[in-house]
C-alpha cells in the first residue's frame, strides 16, 4: 500500500534504500513511544540521516505518520499471505499468530494500535489505517476461500464475514493480552474460532 506523492520525482535506488530506512526507523520509535512520542528529530537520529535528507523525503510529520500506516499495514499483510499460501496453510498462519502474540503485550497491535493515537484527530491517518484493515481482512479472507473451495471449512460461513470476525477476534484478543501482560487471552480465542469454524484441532 504505497502513498508516493506523484509529482515527486522516481526515487533512485539509494533514495529508495533511505527513505525506507527511515519509515522503518519511524515505524519502531511510533510503536514504542506513540506517535505523539516519535519526534522527528528522534527519527533523524535513528535513521541517521541529515535534516535536510528527512526534510526532502518527508516535508512534515503527516507524510511520515502515513508512510508507517502503510509500512505497517504491508509489513502485516505479507506475514499473513506467506504463512496462509504455505503448505499446510491454517496451521502455519495459526502458529504465527500465537508465535506473534507475545511481541505485542506492550505496544498491542503496530496497526491497530495507531487507531486510538489517530482516528479521532486525523481524519486522513483514519482513512489509510482502515485502508490497511481491509487489506489484511482480504488477505485472510483469500486464506478462507482455498479451505471452503476444499471443503475443509464449514459450508455455510462466508470467507468474507469469517475474516472480519477473525480481525475482530485478533484484536480484541491482543487488547486483553496486552492489558493482562499474558498471552493467554488471544491464544483462547484464536484457538476456539478455528475449532469452531476448521472443526479440527491446531493448536497442537
Amino acid at each position: 500500500m504505497v502513498n508516493e506523492t506523484t509529482d515527486r520525482p522516481k526515487l533512485t535506488a539509494k533514495g529508495a534504500r533511505t527513505r525506507n530506512r527511515i519509515v522503518r526507523e519511524a515505524a519502531a520509535l511510533m510503536h514504542e513511544r506513540g506517535v505523539a512520542g516519535a519526534t522527528l528529530e528522534d527519527v533523524k537520529v535513528a535513521a541517521e540521516v541529515s535534516g535536510s535528507q528527512m526534510y526532502h523525503y518527508f516535508p512534515d510529520k503527516n507524510e511520515l505518520v502515513q508512510a508507517v500506516i502503510d509500512y505497517q499495514a504491508d509489513t502485516i499483510v505479507t506475514h499473513h499471505q506467506q504463512a496462509l499460501s504455505s503448505g499446510n496453510g491454517i496451521q502455519e498462519w495459526r502458529n504465527m499468530l500465537i508465535a506473534g502474540a507475545s511481541d505485542g503485550l506492550i505496544g498491542g497491535c503496530p496497526l491497530g494500535s495507531l487507531v486510538g493515537q489517530l482516528a479521532e484527530s486525523d481524519p486522513e491517518a483514519r482513512t489509510h489505517i482502515a485502508t490497511g484493515f481491509d487489506q489484511w481482512a482480504a488477505t485472510i479472507s483469500h486464506g478462507f476461500r482455498s479451505l471452503h473451495a476444499d471443503g475443509k471449512l464449514q459450508s455455510d460461513i462466508d470467507p468474507d464475514d469469517l475474516a472480519t470476525t477473525f480481525l475482530a477476534v485478533l484484536e480484541g484478543g491482543l487488547l486483553l493480552s496486552q492489558a493482562e501482560r499474558s498471552s493467554r487471552p488471544y491464544e483462547t480465542a484464536v484457538n476456539t474460532l478455528l475449532a469452531l469454524t476448521i472443526g479440527s484441532d491446531v493448536s497442537a
